[in-house]
């Protein structure tokens, strides 16, 4: 078995591992003037779940040091379901990217659909705050 080929079976082992997925009620606390889900709210809740997700995959300590484009596809409206789903997408040697969609269901109706899409970037950092590798050492 050559080295990238145990790399890949332990990424896509880790990736399977670190999915997560958090469900919250949309109530007027998280809302906006327009009684929908205050995008600041659902950045926050994105940031959570994606660090989750990329905390599960490696074990280590990590800092957010990016988000990608984060598309709001349509508003979330107050007394909604919502369910984040974080995954990891990519992995370098001291980085990671972690993909989140956020989906909407009203609470009396069958169905869901995406809201919110976007990717938060991660280092993992030792006690010095120096980047390390995401993966042990094989």
């Amino acid at each position: 078995m050559t080295m990238t080929s145990t790399r890949d079976q332990a990424i896509q082992r880790r990736t399977e591992l670190s999915v997560t997925r958090v469900t919250k009620a949309v109530f007027p606390n998280t809302t906006n003037h327009h009684n929908t889900l205050f995008g600041g709210t659902a950045l926050a809740w994105m940031d959570e779940v994606s660090f989750i997700a990329a905390t599960r995959f490696c074990r280590l300590p990590l800092v957010t040091v990016s988000t990608d484009r984060i598309d709001f596809k349509h508003p979330i409206p107050a007394g909604s379901i919502v369910e984040l789903v974080g995954t990891v997408v990519k992995v370098g040697n001291t980085s990671l990217q972690v993909q989140v969609d956020v989906f909407v269901e009203n609470m009396y109706l069958d169905g869901r659909e995406r809201a919110i899409h976007g990717v938060f970037s991660f280092v993992a950092i030792d006690e010095d705050k120096r980047p390390v590798p995401v993966l042990p050492e094989a």
